[in-house]
C-alpha cells in the first residue's frame, strides 16, 4: 500500500482553501500516491478574545502544526507566510511558495465607499497592529477596535458591533469568494502590506527527500525571491507581529524594488524606505533595508512595540 502524502493545515475555512488549493496541485504531480489533509488546532485557534500580542505573537497559527511535522504526524505544512516566523525551526525547511494571490489590505464597510470618506471618530475594527498603525497614521480622528475570528466572523461582527468599517486581507476575500464585500482596495503607497502577505509557505522535514522533491515543483522562482526579501527585513529589523511593520515588493525582470515602513504603535509616527537590487540576492537587500531604516531612527519606534 502506497503511504500517503499528509499535509497540516490549521482546521479554518481559509485554511482549508489553502490546503486543498496545495493539494490539487500536487495530486497532478504524485501519481498513485494519496494525499490527505489533517487539521491542526493551533493556539491562535483556540484564544479568540484577547488580541494576538496577548496570547504569544509570533508562532501562534504555526508552532502546533510545525511540531506535528516534526514528529512525523503530516509531510507538510501549509501556512499563510505572513503568520511563519522569520527565524528558521532547526529540521524544518522552507521547501516552496507558490504564485503570490493579491498581497494588499482592503477596506469593508456596510455605510461608507472608501476609507478616506469615513467621517471624524468612525469605528473601525483589524486584529492587526500594523493596519491600526497605518490607519491611524493616515486618519488620527478614528476609533480602531480590535476584532479577531475567521473572514466570516469578522464580516458578521461588522453589522452585529455596529461597525463602521473593518480592515481585511485582499486575497483572505477573495479565495472565500467573498469579494464582493470589498469596497476599496486600501493604496500600498500608506498601507504597507504585512511580509509575506497573500503568499503560501510550504514546510517540509529537511531529511524528508521524497516529500521536498514533489513539494519543490509547485515554488515560483520570483513569488519566493520577493518574500525571501520581505521576511529578511522583518528579520534585520528584530520584529514580528507584535510591532507596527509593512513592506512591499515587486519584481521587474532581474530587478527587485523593496519598499518598508516601521510605525509608532499608535500612528504619531513613522519612517520609510524603498531599495531597489537583484532578485538573486534578495536576503541581502532586506537586510539592506532594515539597516537603513534602523539608521533613520527605526529602532525608536521598534522599542516602543
Amino acid at each position: 500500500m502506497t503511504v500517503p502524502l499528509r499535509i497540516g493545515t490549521r482546521g479554518s475555512r481559509l485554511a482549508l482553501w489553502q490546503a486543498n488549493y496545495v493539494a490539487e496541485r500536487l495530486r497532478a504531480r504524485a501519481g498513485n500516491r494519496p494525499i490527505h489533509l489533517v487539521e491542526i488546532e493551533t493556539i491562535g485557534d483556540q484564544v479568540h478574545d484577547r488580541p494576538l500580542s496577548q496570547i504569544g505573537g509570533e508562532g501562534v497559527f504555526t508552532k502546533e502544526i510545525q511540531r506535528a511535522l516534526l514528529d512525523g504526524a503530516v509531510d507538510v505544512a501549509v501556512h499563510s507566510l505572513k503568520d511563519l516566523p522569520t527565524l528558521p525551526v532547526d529540521g524544518l525547511t522552507l521547501a516552496a511558495v507558490p504564485p503570490r494571490g493579491p498581497a494588499g489590505d482592503v477596506f469593508v464597510s456596510r455605510r461608507h465607499a472608501r476609507f478616506d470618506l469615513l467621517p471624524e471618530g468612525a469605528t473601525v475594527a483589524t486584529s492587526s497592529l500594523r493596519r491600526r498603525a497605518m490607519a491611524l497614521h493616515r486618519r488620527p480622528d478614528l476609533d480602531l477596535v480590535n476584532i479577531r475570528g475567521n473572514v466570516e466572523t469578522r464580516l458578521r461582527k461588522l453589522d452585529s458591533e455596529g461597525l463602521d468599517g473593518v480592515i481585511l486581507a485582499q486575497a483572505g476575500l477573495e479565495r472565500l469568494g467573498l469579494g464582493e464585500a470589498i469596497r476599496e482596495v486600501l493604496d500600498a503607497s500608506w498601507m504597507l502590506p504585512a511580509v509575506g502577505q497573500g503568499a503560501l509557505g510550504l514546510e517540509c522535514r529537511a531529511g524528508d527527500h521524497a516529500s521536498l522533491d514533489l513539494v519543490r515543483d509547485l515554488n515560483d522562482y520570483p513569488t519566493r525571491q520577493a518574500v525571501l526579501a520581505e521576511r529578511a527585513f522583518l528579520r534585520g529589523l528584530g520584529g514580528g507581529c507584535l510591532v507596527p511593520i509593512g513592506t512591499v515588493s515587486q519584481v521587474d525582470g532581474e530587478n527587485l524594488i523593496l519598499r518598508g515602513a516601521v510605525l509608532r504603535p499608535d500612528g504619531s509616527e513613522r519612517i520609510n524606505g524603498e531599495l531597489a537590487g537583484t532578485i538573486h540576492d534578495p536576503e541581502r537587500l532586506g537586510g539592506q533595508l532594515a539597516d537603513q531604516l534602523l539608521a533613520a531612527g527605526a529602532r525608536k519606534l521598534l522599542e516602543l512595540g
